[in-house]
This record gives structure tokens, C-alpha cells and sequence, in this order.
């Protein structure tokens, strides 16, 4: 029998990038990652840093609603 994955919650993790005014971008728009998380364990919103193919560069992905 497998466990239950009751407490793993799908979040959406968008650029910081649409934010800022930068004209080197390689396209148009704003970048999300799609993801899971423990919701007993992460109380609050994550942030990690992931590359953004719209800016072309590393940057903050924050989870948004």
C-alpha cells in the first residue's frame, strides 16, 4: 500500500523578471514553473532561483496563488 499524498500541494512559481523594465530580454511575457510542496512543512511561500528562458538569465522564481 502506498502513502496518501494529501499533504503535497501543487504551487506556481513565477520570474521576478515581469517586474522590472528590462529590454534585453529574449521574449516577451513572463516565465512560470509548476511544482509541489509540503504544505506541514512550508508554511509560507518559497522562493528559489531557477533559470528564466524569457530574461535569459538566473533569477528569483517566488510562488504566487
Amino acid at each position: 500500500m502506498s502513502k496518501n499524498k494529501g499533504a503535497r500541494i501543487i504551487i506556481t512559481l513565477e520570474c521576478c523578471c515581469k517586474n522590472l523594465m528590462n529590454t534585453n530580454k529574449r521574449r516577451k511575457g513572463l516565465f512560470r514553473y509548476t511544482s509541489t510542496k509540503n504544505r506541514k512543512n512550508t508554511p509560507g511561500r518559497i522562493e528559489l532561483m531557477k533559470f528564466c528562458p524569457a530574461c535569459n538569465q538566473h533569477a528569483k522564481f517566488k510562488e504566487i496563488k
